[in-house]
């Protein structure tokens, strides 16, 4: 018997965004998550007494963020449809605490058939009278605002990467954001939503003293003849009449985004800072352009993803004339490593390889996983598209770096691809993090990973 079939659920999955307090401070509404899916459902319980915990929710997919309204008398919160999808689309939905009627609300950038977008933020407005919430858009992390009573929706805040909202009692929206060449600042949105004014200058003075690459975005058709979004990323005190030597940065997830952001892991200004031109692009599963694309990849990790890596960096090859296509470097974490595990055995366009926490064997990854339901949702038929079928064909040299305490991705992946490639005496290193896990968190760990990679990529693509 599961913790979510018994009378009293799991305990509550997460943080501060999975249970609410009503207003009253009477009762509280909490997420409990179940094991071996992705299901969780919404409980509640009022205060100060001997009562168990009650179950108002039970959707078989993902229920969770609850908020009650201003007044107490509405519960809002985000679902999914689909079990055993952790990308589904987020759907709002209200709940009237008093009957325990309920009505959905999509989220939508605008009326176009790919605008329908997945929030992963709510906040009330302190009237009541409007849901905020943040989603990927066209590559960036956007703030919207949806009329409650006509479940209508705009953006408000388009650009960069914005998030930990607060509405506040005049009507303002204090928030935080930040950008490829901006690290986390507060801002202030004013109540008619006039230009955003910046509250804090936390990071101004080591700012001013980093020079950034100036980012450029580009569109072509990929696979299914769909429109793909792409960004390039120039390399310091860039000069147009320089050839500059590429780094291609295919992110992980895979339904994720490469989002206009600061963060210090797979920040593309690092390799801009040593002289690279950076290439992203957003391929079939990726989130921010509608269910429908982010879908397209189920089964399919090898296929129109691979489609729009190549058939993008050909158009920006074309379109960008400073690129020079005889020294290129593919680099890419999780599912980027799968994908980078995937190119090694189908393409030697590209002078090295990085690869990291990659899948190098499906069928065995399939049960070495720690969310078993992520490769039964994703994979199919997990002998399709295994990069070990294809290794016998690879000739680039590669990088290959994994966490030991790593267990969506087991290490002995990597440790299999290093020995295969060294078999074939094909040029690798191989570097471990015995203290960290899927992602490379601690700081001192990055500087080395950094410092690694950039080491490796200097030999096999000159100097920039």
């Amino acid at each position: 018997m599961t913790a979510m079939d018994a009378d009293c659920p799991s305990k509550p999955a997460g943080g501060t965004e999975e249970f609410s307090l009503s207003p009253d401070g009477g009762t509280l509404v909490f997420a409990a998550k179940e094991a071996w899916s992705t299901n969780s459902d919404l409980f509640m319980v009022p205060l100060g007494t001997a009562t168990k915990p009650v179950r108002i929710t039970n959707n078989p997919a993902m229920d969770t963020q609850p908020r009650f309204s201003p007044d107490g008398r509405t519960l809002a919160y985000l679902a999914r449809s689909r079990p055993g999808h952790e990308a589904d689309r987020y759907r709002m939905r209200l709940r009237d605490m008093a009957s325990g009627t309920e009505r959905a609300l999509a989220l939508r950038a605008d009326d176009g058939p790919r605008s329908d977008r997945s929030p992963d933020f709510i906040a009330w407005s302190q009237d009541g009278k409007t849901l905020y919430s943040t989603a990927d858009h066209l590559g960036q992390h956007a703030l919207f605002a949806m009329d409650v009573a006509t479940g209508k929706s705009q953006i408000i805040m388009k650009a960069g990467n914005t998030f930990a909202l607060q509405p506040r009692t005049d009507g303002s929206i204090l928030f935080a954001w930040n950008s490829l060449n901006q690290p986390t600042e507060l801002y202030l949105l004013g109540i008619r939503n006039e230009n955003s004014r910046r509250v804090t200058k936390w990071n101004d003075e080591r700012v001013g003293k980093i020079r950034f690459g100036k980012t450029g975005a580009f569109s072509f058709r990929g696979a299914y003849g769909d429109t793909v979004y792409g960004r390039i990323v120039y390399p310091v005190d860039f000069d147009p009449a320089r050839k500059y030597p590429v780094a291609f940065i295919i992110h992980g997830g895979p339904e994720t985004s490469d989002l206009h952001e600061f963060h210090y892991r797979w920040n593309p200004q690092i390799y801009a800072g040593a002289g690279y031109a950076v290439m992203q692009i957003d391929f079939h599963g990726s989130t921010g352009y509608g269910q429908v694309f982010t879908d397209a990849i189920r089964g399919d990790w090898g296929g129109a993803p691979y489609e729009d890596l190549m058939t993008g960096l050909d158009f920006a090859l074309k379109e960008y004339t400073c690129l020079d296509e005889k020294r290129m470097a593919a680099l890419g974490p999780s599912y980027g490593g799968y994908m980078i595990n995937w190119i090694g055995g189908h393409t030697d366009r590209f002078r090295c390889l990085v690869s990291h926490a990659g899948l190098f064997d499906r069928t065995m990854a399939h049960y070495e996983m720690d969310t078993l339901w992520f490769a039964e949702w994703e994979f199919g038929d997990p002998k399709r598209h295994n990069p070990l079928d294809y290794v016998k064909n690879w000739r680039t040299p590669a990088l290959i770096i994994h966490g030991r305490k790593d267990y969506r991705v087991s290490y002995t992946q990597s440790l299999a691809l290093f020995s295969a490639l060294q078999r074939q005496d094909i040029p690798a290193e191989f570097l471990i993090f015995p203290d960290e896990g899927h992602w490379i968190l601690k700081p001192r760990n990055v500087l080395q990973w950094h410092d690694t990679v950039l080491a490796w990529l200097h030999p096999w693509l000159g100097s920039p």
